[in-house]
């Protein structure tokens, strides 16, 4: 065994004792706080003392020196328990040295130690006056402007965290339930907002402990002083101007040694709660903001260099200062723009080595009209020896803006590899509405009295109406035209196909944001009367619904200021969309009328028979306006068998008669017949034009 080993062995019991239980943090602290009870009420002597307020000193350095070079707050969490004892250990300090100064304050200005000795001395510099005026500044400073400001910051954060508190949490498990984080991190952000609260709860009831370490010092400093002025000149013979000089020395310096710790520990109080809204280390979260703007560096400069130049100022500081602010700024301006131009060029880097992806927000857009090709047929969009297929849609944009006051939505073509090669596609909003074969290179030919087309060709039937046709060569034009055929190239049957499915849905493409447009490009003498319409009396959304209707049955909208006046005199004493637009309906009656008239002039009628009138008035049940249609099956298909014969009757003369009913029952018979007849006009007699001339066909 080793001599070394020998000793350590021989270390005695007790001296083995205190080294475990000093090196137990728990109890090495707990001995410290007893300790600090201890001095409140015993004696300590004076190099004791000289000792534990330099110990002092140290703790308030350390102290603010963690507050400054922290991330954020919560790192140190311990603000508050270090800080109450710190106070304690600066109020037991304080009596230990108060209990000295009144008993020896006699014998000379080192009785309480010579720590206490160096700081008045240094302080008063042979004036107690100045010492004094000195001593109250510091209190003041430390008192109202530092402890108070720093209070008052933690106390609102204490109330503002505590506020927060619930939507931080509802967005802890947000997130949790979207699947952003997993159970793991969402316990360790709960585990980080009940530390916030707790933590700046805490520091708003230490800042009092640093208000009342303040006053208390106060305090203190004026019972040394007075007691010991007392003392000194009744109980141990010295003279007033002896005794003020002699306590005024210990008393300021034993109020600059508890003070200085007091305002360096305010400091750092300060210096965490008014970090809880920035990020980073003091040094960065200062500097950073306050001198990271080169245009605030420059103006600074400027001001110091104005100031530099003013007759009766000091050049020489105020020249070095801008100087300094001046070349800041400029080093400031330059590394900012090459930190950019690194980030531009890494960005751009990433760019060309990322492929570019689409935004999801790209697949939430819906193509209101879309064409779909098969790749055997882009040859009708570049083709150039014959009518482009994007050149007659466009034609049928403005035929249809010139017809019925229908904006249609823009095509778009696409290409479709899973079509078969000749096959085309109609899509309403996504949705599938038609489809059809071509044959790129060939004409289509049809008989107008629906006969067999007799030249040779590929016998087919046409996409749009179902009629017989046949493909047949170009050469075979002429000889068609000869016999009376109709004759179509392949671009004109894909428009026809178009223009019949945009009629059909026009009432599902006219959106709120079409008629707003509509209303706003009114001319200006009828923007009076929408300003009088809409939003007072009636809504855009409303209007919208009025000219779906109307569009549904193939009635032009053109005229916009007629059906604004026809809405404006039915809002009047209805609101409901079916009243209205039947209101509207019957101020277009010239422009219904006209529409509907034969080559001849006439409108060609079937009217309802009263019998049916009657009937279909008493099927309507409900209360007011919101009436609804009841009529029994077996009527109904009577109603649907008589309709059928009477204008199949009349369809065979080569008419297209209209339905005539009464302005009550219209929309009702027409929501039957559209099923079955959806081409079918229905008409009420309020519709027919005073100068209109008709003939009746037929009737039901």
């Amino acid at each position: 065994m080793s001599a070394g080993s020998a000793g350590k062995l021989a270390l005695p019991a007790w001296l083995e004792r205190l080294r475990v239980i000093v090196a137990r943090g728990d109890i090495a602290l707990a001995l410290g706080v007893v300790v600090i009870l201890t001095v409140l009420i015993f004696p300590m002597p004076g190099w004791l003392l000289d000792l534990s307020l330099a110990l002092s000193i140290t703790l308030s350095v350390l102290i603010l020196m963690t507050s400054l070079f922290i991330e954020k707050p919560l790192e140190f969490s311990a603000f508050p328990t270090i800080l109450l004892i710190a106070t304690m250990m600066r109020l037991a300090l304080n009596l230990a040295s108060t209990r000295l100064i009144l008993e020896f304050g006699h014998e000379g200005t080192a009785a309480a130690g010579h720590v206490i000795e160096a700081f008045g001395g240094l302080i008063m510099g042979g004036n107690f006056v100045i010492g004094i005026i000195v001593f109250a500044i510091l209190v003041i400073v430390n008192f109202v402007v530092i402890t108070k400001g720093s209070g008052r910051i933690a106390e609102v954060a204490a109330r503002f965290t505590l506020d927060a508190m619930p939507g931080k949490q509802m967005a802890v498990d947000a997130d949790l339930s979207a699947g952003l984080i997993d159970d793991r991190e969402a316990r360790a952000r709960r585990t980080n907002l009940e530390d916030e609260s707790t933590f700046f709860g805490a520091m708003d009831g230490a800042a009092k402990f640093v208000r009342g370490d303040a006053v208390a010092g106060l305090l203190i400093t004026a019972i040394n002083l007075v007691g010991g002025i007392v003392i000194g000149t009744m109980q141990n013979g010295l003279t007033v101007v002896e005794a003020m000089h002699t306590y005024s020395v210990l008393t300021v310096g034993d109020g600059l040694v508890s003070q200085f710790p007091a305002l360096v520990v305010s400091t750092a109080a300060g210096l965490v709660v008014t970090k809880s809204g920035t990020r980073g280390s003091a040094d960065k979260a200062v500097l950073g903001q306050l001198g990271g703007s080169p245009r605030a560096l420059g103006m600074a400069s400027g001001l110091m260099l104005a100031l530099a130049i003013l007759p009766g100022m000091p050049t020489l500081p105020f020249l070095i200062l801008s100087a300094i602010a001046g070349f800041a700024a400029f080093r400031v301006d330059r590394n900012k723009a090459a930190t950019a131009e690194a980030e531009a060029r890494v960005e751009a880097e990433a760019q060309r080595a990322a492929p570019a992806e689409e935004p999801i927000s790209a697949a939430l857009a819906i193509d209101a009209v879309r064409l779909e090709l098969g790749y055997g047929l882009i040859s009708l969009i570049n083709d150039t020896s014959g009518p482009r297929l994007t050149d007659q849609i466009k034609a049928l944009r403005r035929q249809l803006a010139a017809e019925l006051g229908f904006v249609m939505p823009a095509v778009r073509i696409l290409d479709n590899v899973q079509l078969p090669s000749n096959a085309y596609a109609i899509r309403i909003k996504e949705m599938e509405s038609a489809r059809g074969e071509l044959r790129p290179h060939m004409l289509l030919v049809m008989d107008p009295r629906g006969q067999p087309v007799a030249l040779p060709g590929e016998p087919t039937v046409e996409p749009t109406f179902g009629l017989t046709a046949a493909w047949v060569d170009p050469s075979l034009r002429e000889e068609a035209a000869f016999r009376g055929y109709t004759v179509v190239d392949p671009a004109t049957v894909v428009t026809t196909h178009l223009t019949e499915t945009i009629r059909d849905t026009m009432a599902e493409l006219l959106s709120f944001a079409e008629t707003q447009k509509l209303l706003d490009e009114l001319p200006g003498a009828h923007q009076k009367l929408v300003a009088d319409l809409v939003p007072a009396r009636f809504t855009v959304a409303g209007i919208q619904r009025v000219l779906q209707q109307l569009l549904a049955e193939r009635i032009s909208i053109r005229d916009l200021p007629t059906i604004l006046e026809g809405i404006g005199e039915a809002v009047g004493y209805s609101q409901n969309i079916l009243v209205i637009t039947e209101h509207v309906r019957a101020r277009l009656a010239r422009q219904i009328s006209f529409a509907q008239a034969g080559p001849e002039g006439y409108i060609p009628v079937i009217p309802l028979s009263p019998q049916w009138e009657d009937r279909f008035n008493e099927a309507l049940i409900g209360p007011g306006e919101e009436k609804q249609l009841a009529l029994a099956p077996s009527l109904l298909q009577q109603f649907i068998q008589g309709v059928k014969q009477a204008f199949d009757k009349v369809g065979g003369d080569g008419e297209m008669p209209v339905l005539l009913t009464s302005p009550a029952i219209r929309p009702y018979v027409r929501s039957i017949v559209e099923r079955f007849r959806p081409h079918t006009v229905v008409m009420s007699q309020s519709e027919i034009h005073p100068r209109a001339r008709i003939r009746t066909v037929g009737h039901v």
